[in-house]
């Protein structure tokens, strides 16, 4: 089973850039992605990053979670359907032949473009953090986060809650297991996946608040404290990461020039 948001080992095009050209990518897109509302233009934001992925061998690692992105979608639109009605009248979320009630909560083109919009949002913020995430090293974010003076105490809290996913995960599927080898049966269909909830979550929080306890207890043993280290493997910047920044920042630009033009 494939691990959510871990390191994954290869020698593509991506890994192989500086931890600050992987942020500044990172920044430009979540900035595009958050001030566009056009359709065309987010979803032109999505195929690069799947691009980019392929070229990096980390299309499947990225399609991972295309699920959840579409549970997300289905839930996002709902909910703008819901609260959000606005612009033509398409149809209804309770058809008109259901007696009495039918006719209710009106399905508008307004609120499905919205609804999409949020979810093409959500693809390419979730997309690009897992591209840098799954290509570069604990050390190098930890280090990088350093060089850019964020507190290391910060750092740290970043890096566990990082590490925390994958491990949770794996613990998750090792609950479900043994649930089934004891003979558990919640039941078919979406009232046994409900069922199925609690005897997972409830020994999961459990072990990871152990798990935490540990960790806490460790880190003040060990007596972690600040102070200035040496590092085995400086990053430093090669013609590719001047090459992409420099890509970057035409995008960005061009990008900032259609905002303008588009203000006037």
């Amino acid at each position: 089973m494939a691990e959510i948001l871990a390191y994954v080992h290869k020698d593509g095009f991506f890994h192989r850039l500086h931890p600050f050209t992987k942020i500044a990518f990172i920044l430009l897109f979540g900035i595009m992605s958050i001030l566009s509302t056009n359709l065309l233009f987010l979803l032109l934001l999505v195929i690069t990053i799947l691009i980019i992925a392929y070229v990096a061998s980390l299309s499947t690692e990225v399609m991972q979670q295309f699920k959840l992105i579409a549970l997300m979608s289905i839930i996002l639109i709902g909910l703008t359907i819901i609260t959000m009605p606005s612009g033509e009248t398409i149809g209804y979320l309770i058809p008109l032949v259901i007696p009495l009630i039918g006719g209710h909560i009106p399905i508008t083109t307004g609120a499905i473009e919205f609804g999409l919009v949020l979810t093409l949002r959500f693809m390419v913020l979730i997309c690009v953090f897992q591209l840098f995430v799954i290509s570069t090293q604990p050390r190098d974010i930890v280090h990088t986060m350093e060089r850019l003076k964020i507190p290391v105490d910060y750092t740290l809290m970043f890096l566990i809650a990082l590490r925390f996913i994958p491990t949770l995960q794996i613990e998750g599927k090792r609950i479900h297991e043994a649930q089934l080898a004891r003979g558990y049966n919640p039941g078919d269909g979406i009232i046994g996946k409900v069922r199925s909830v609690a005897p997972i979550v409830i020994p999961l929080v459990s072990n990871a608040l152990a798990r935490a306890t540990v960790l806490g207890l460790t880190i003040d043993i060990r007596g972690y404290r600040t102070g200035t280290r040496t590092r085995l493997r400086e990053f430093a910047f090669q013609k590719r990461d001047y090459a992409t920044i420099a890509v970057l920042v035409i995008v960005g630009c061009g990008y900032t020039a259609l905002i303008m033009k588009q203000m006037l």
